[in-house]
């Protein structure tokens, strides 16, 4: 096996990345090995949805994990199906709560390797003049200072590992407009940002930092958004939702999985020279305004 903690930052030979040789998370990629055996590796809000499938994914190639949630339910239920990934419940909207996280975290991992900065939510849905400021200051909390807090904590323990990755989830949102949806929007466009100036000032350390687009994707939050805005539009459900599907090239709806498996690949060898990006991963899509 080639990988070990040392494959999040750049290998010392080029060229060693192995065959692919057994089953795992990313079945079905043959040509190279995407490895992150043995990295360690941290999740926030890591027990439902693309967390919890990033989560699972890098555990099942052979990471150690730690994930947190708000949601005590989720984190009981994934130590059912994933119980080697250890987990903390924590708000990442609360400086204790972030620190505490990480306290536990290291005490177990001894390190770190890979941050995944997943945590957020969607905010309210409606005109900019309805929104209460309280929703505005709670969205931009759990969705850019959250990966703050995070990441505050983070770099210096990527910086004594020798280099790392950190990846932070963004969204389509953050890429273009997203009517009456804009504080998702404004939060979502901050963390490109973030993610940006982190690259051009980590790389010197061996960190790269990259930010993922994903696009609608499928699940429980996306058909919440989808009845918030046939309600705020006074349309029917079915006419939104197909509108959400007519927005990208695919016309479906994306699995949490295509999202952990962008960032596996970002975090393994293969990965070693993209830093500074910000990657869609949404079946091309071309703008967040509904059609119907």
């Amino acid at each position: 096996m080639l990988a070990t903690r040392s494959a999040a930052r750049l290998p010392s030979e080029p060229g060693t990345l192995e065959k692919a040789t057994r089953p795992g998370s990313l079945a079905g990629v043959d040509e190279m090995h995407v490895s992150v055996d043995g990295l360690r590796v941290m999740v926030t809000a890591g027990a439902a949805g693309i967390g919890r499938a990033i989560a699972r994914a890098f555990c099942d190639d052979g990471a150690r994990v730690h994930v947190c949630d708000v949601d005590e339910e989720a984190l009981e239920s994934f130590a059912g199906e994933c119980p080697k990934v250890r987990r903390t419940r924590a708000d990442v909207a609360s400086v204790a709560e972030v620190d505490a996280f990480f306290d536990a975290a290291q005490a177990w991992l001894g390190g770190l390797d890979v941050l995944i900065n997943n945590a957020g939510i969607a905010g309210p849905t409606g005109r900019v003049e309805d929104i209460a400021p309280q929703d505005w200051d709670r969205t931009l909390a759990i969705n850019i200072n959250g990966q703050f807090y995070c990441t505050r904590r983070a770099v210096p323990l990527l910086k004594a590992a020798g280099g790392g990755s950190i990846v932070n989830l963004s969204s389509t949102a953050g890429i273009m407009g997203f009517p009456l949806r804009t504080p998702y929007a404004a939060s979502k466009w901050a963390v490109a940002g973030l993610t940006k100036s982190l690259s051009m000032e980590l790389g010197e350390f061996g960190i790269r930092v990259n930010a993922i687009c994903p696009g609608a994707v499928a699940g429980p939050r996306i058909e919440r958004v989808i009845a918030a805005d046939a309600e705020a539009r006074g349309l029917p459900l079915e006419t939104v939702r197909q509108s959400y599907l007519n927005q990208n090239s695919l016309r479906n709806f994306i699995q949490p999985e295509s999202i952990a498996r962008e960032v596996l690949f970002l975090c393994s060898p293969m990965g070693q020279q993209i830093s500074g990006q910000v990657l869609s991963v949404d079946g091309d899509t071309d703008s967040l305004r509904t059609r119907h």
